[in-house]
């Protein structure tokens, strides 16, 4: 089956729990042994509520979105994010992404070996949490095939 993207689609939201042991787990893989990513009391003395997710976890949490929606042979080219209001426990993550460039592209060194076609996909993703803004930023995804580039006419017929 044949998708068809277009710039300007929206993504589905995808909503994440913000656990204690998400932070700490996230923490712990990208080897972020900052006291205020797991211990409460630590993070309390230098002033935050509570600890709080890294900018590691949260670049994973934002390529798992892009993968999960474009599937298992998408491929992160580029993660580019910014963080904003921290993540706490209890808070629920909510990314959202929009399709901001679409490329088809065929035998281009280092993305589709010879006679294969990959598509260059560019999405820009927010993600909030009940304080505000926590995340934005650009992702660059290739998929393998070409996929089909549906382009808007308008009703005098230009695109």
């Amino acid at each position: 089956m044949t998708e068809a993207y277009r710039v300007g689609d929206e993504l589905p939201p995808l909503e994440i729990p913000v656990t204690r042991t998400l932070i700490v787990a996230g923490a712990l893989a990208s080897r972020d042994y900052q006291d205020v990513h797991h211990d409460a009391e630590l993070a309390r003395e230098k002033g935050s509520p509570d600890i709080f997710m890294n900018i590691l976890t949260t670049n994973g949490l934002v390529g798992r979105y892009i993968t999960d929606h474009f599937g298992p042979t998408a491929v992160l080219r580029k993660v580019a994010i910014r963080l904003g209001a921290p993540n706490y426990p209890g808070d629920l993550l909510r990314l959202t992404g929009r399709i901001t460039a679409l490329e088809n592209l065929e035998n281009v060194e280092n993305v589709a070996p010879k006679g294969e076609n990959h598509t260059l996909i560019e999405v820009a993703v927010t993600g909030d949490n009940r304080i505000g803004r926590h995340v934005t930023g650009k992702v660059t995804v290739t998929i393998a095939g070409a996929v089909t580039v549906a382009v808007a006419v308008t009703k005098e017929g230009g695109a």
